[in-house]
């Protein structure tokens, strides 16, 4: 009787255990990525480094520039070339003059094409410079295989992107409070400055819906942007968050309109089954010394900038995580509050996972101290007679 019951317990340990693994998602996207936001771990991927068409997730680079350019309340007027851009949905008129908020969220919401144009030539005069600027940024956030021709992602022979570069844009601009607003908006009233008139610009991403309307509802579910064409098919760069762990997932070229929210629902579910974020150090607490030659005091404390969590995904373990410090022994004098000195790089199975800067907790004008003196002098010596760098 005892063999039968460890028995059938060890058959219930094996049920549970296969029912808490998550079993990788079946999607019909021909490219696709989930990434965890903070740190953009990747725990899911389908031939994310093919080059595909991105439709309007191309947006996301067009909002995020204009944000950083463009004050909320910039007048902009609406260029006969952005009037009659394809599949503009608020059918502008040359000469209407809207703000750079409501254009943003028409943007955004609705996907207005013509609202994407209007914004590129406000900040940059013409939409090929503006494209100039839409690949800088990009290969400032490490998009290395991606080009973009236009603003609003319709179909160009050289406009192209992956579902990895898309993942990098969309953490990029979901670090900014701004965007984030937009993108988590299901409705917003459109005002056109010149005339009488507004309209509704309502969210085309079901995810974040929980109405009777709703198909693709999405718990926790918090952006970013859908994108269609023919060529591209059914796009979506989707985030949600749950019990402080934000996931994002990208979706290229799925079936239909319907597939691409079903596709990120399932890669986002098995995130969220995947996923244990272990706190690694607390910005309030962590605390370091460096030494400070020519200032008002001797030493300078040091921290990271922020908190740092890392995702665990399953079967892995924290006591493979190991910080290292990158810091120079002595800086000089004057250092500012929240100068950055250094870097604590997070390392996994001796593998470098994160980056987070170190910066200074205070203040060290330059100056005299007897002990700063000591230090320089002390410095002095240890380099002429042994040779040792400030780093």
């Amino acid at each position: 009787m005892r063999k039968i019951l460890l028995s059938a317990l060890f058959m219930l340990m094996l049920m549970i255990e296969t029912v808490s693994a998550a079993v990788e998602p079946v999607i019909s996207a021909d490219a696709a990525i989930l990434v965890e936001a903070s740190t953009g771990r990747v725990i899911f991927e389908k031939n994310a480094d093919d080059i595909r068409p991105p439709a309007s997730m191309t947006k996301m680079l067009t909002s995020i520039i204009a944000l950083e350019w463009l004050d909320p309340d910039t007048p902009i007027t609406i260029s006969q070339a952005a009037a009659y851009t394809e599949d503009t949905t608020f059918y502008w008129t040359p000469g209407d003059v809207m703000s750079f908020h409501d254009l943003n969220y028409a943007m955004m919401l609705v996907s207005d094409n013509g609202a994407a144009v209007a914004i590129a030539q406000a900040v940059a005069g013409n939409v090929p410079d503006f494209a100039a600027m839409m690949n800088e940024k990009a290969r400032e956030l490490g998009c290395y295989d991606s080009n973009f021709v236009t603003p609003n992602g319709l179909p160009a022979a050289d406009h192209y992107s992956t579902a990895r570069d898309m993942a990098r844009i969309a953490m990029y601009c979901m670090q900014n409070p701004e965007f984030r607003e937009v993108v988590r908006t299901k409705k917003e009233i459109i005002h056109w400055l010149n005339a009488d008139k507004k309209d509704e610009a309502e969210n085309t991403n079901e995810l974040l819906y929980n109405d009777e309307k709703a198909h693709f509802t999405y718990e926790g579910a918090n952006g970013i942007k859908t994108g269609w064409t023919s060529a591209a098919g059914g796009c979506l760069a989707a985030s949600a968050q749950r019990n402080g762990t934000e996931l994002i997932a990208i979706v290229m070229h799925s079936a239909n309109h319907d597939t691409r929210f079903d596709d990120a629902r399932k890669m986002l579910d098995y995130g969220f089954d995947s996923v244990q974020m272990t706190q690694v150090f607390d910005k309030d607490r962590i605390e370091r010394t460096v030494f400070v030659e020519d200032g008002r005091q001797a030493t300078v404390q040091v921290g990271p900038s922020e908190d740092l969590n890392f995702p665990l995904l399953a079967g892995e373990t924290r006591d493979k995580l190991r910080l290292r410090y990158e810091l120079p022994k002595i800086v000089k004098a004057s250092v500012k509050r929240d100068q950055i000195l250094g870097e604590a790089v997070l390392s996994y199975d001796g593998k470098p996972v994160a980056r987070v800067p170190l910066t200074a907790r205070e203040e060290v004008p330059r100056g005299f101290s007897v002990s700063s003196m000591l230090v320089g002098m002390m410095w002095s010596v240890a380099q002429n007679f042994f040779g040792a760098t400030l780093v």
